[in-house]
């Protein structure tokens, strides 16, 4: 699959696209009763700061948009300050109809690869710690956890933890 599959930074031209895809993976968790990402949570300007501040990645294949993910270079909000050795993997996103089975993983190799290319050596990311089924797939993806839980405030008022995870690629 991955040889088929074609990767570019996402551009203001993207930021429909973007807010449809997020969308969509917050509906799909919605409909799966999972707590997390809510539809109309991110909007263009989300997006338009995201490609400003940092790195909006999109997959493809045939021309079909496959999924996306945000690469960020720091962290402070999560990760408090910290020396320049991690990226930090943000909105990993996946189209619940066009995406096969792998691209996940594909997108998170793509983030990982840029990091590395980027002279860092660790990838990083937090996980809602009510989403079990994310931490273990990101466990199985060869993250670990590395720091206690952090108790978050959402803008919709809401309060969980999120877990930090890592996984050294360079």
């Amino acid at each position: 699959m991955d040889a088929q599959v074609t990767f570019r930074q996402a551009d203001e031209r993207d930021l429909d696209l973007l807010v449809e895809l997020f969308d969509g993976v917050a509906r799909w968790m919605v409909s799966g009763g999972i707590e997390q990402w809510k539809p109309g949570a991110r909007g263009a300007g989300h997006f338009r700061a995201r490609i400003a501040e940092g790195e909006v990645w999109l997959a493809a294949r045939e021309g079909r948009t496959l999924g996306a993910y945000e690469l960020w270079w720091e962290d402070r909000e999560v990760w408090g300050e910290q020396p320049p050795v991690a990226g930090y993997v943000h909105r990993l996103m996946t189209d619940r109809e066009a995406a096969p089975a792998g691209t996940g993983r594909l997108l998170l190799a793509h983030a990982e690869g840029r990091i590395a290319a980027g002279g860092r050596t660790l990838a990083r990311l937090d996980c809602e710690e009510r989403n079990p089924r994310l931490g273990t797939y990101y466990r199985a993806a060869g993250y670990e956890a590395v720091a206690p839980p952090l108790v978050k405030t959402g803008a919709d008022g809401r309060t969980y933890a999120v877990t930090r995870m890592e996984k050294a690629v360079g």
